[in-house]
């Protein structure tokens, strides 16, 4: 099973160092808000950048669970059906689209 806090802390700031066009294809910040896990913040305006905590004014807020975001993770294709069960909630389903760049 996936660790949250080794994705946010040490996976994604990596991926983001390491291939800067994924942040400046997507050029938006989301806010991840996992109930049970905590809130993370990702800056794709400027190089990509990840901190724990939430921002003001996100361009797009994605919500579940803890335990279901770690299922998203572990296998990324569950994204849709977790989505269409609303398990999986986004408030900017363009930015949404995006996320496969980041997850995967």
């Amino acid at each position: 099973m996936a660790n949250l806090a080794d994705f946010f802390n040490n996976y994604l700031p990596k991926k983001l160092a390491e291939h800067p066009e994924i942040a400046a294809g997507i050029n938006g910040v989301y806010l991840f808000d996992l109930e049970g896990a905590g809130q993370w913040t990702v800056d794709c305006t400027n190089g990509g950048s990840v901190r724990e905590g939430s921002c003001e004014d996100p361009g797009c807020v994605v919500s579940a669970t803890g335990a279901d975001f770690e299922g998203l993770l572990d296998n990324p294709s569950s994204g849709m059906m977790l989505f269409s069960t609303g398990k999986l909630r986004v408030t900017n389903v363009g930015m949404a689209l995006n996320l496969q760049k980041l997850l995967s």
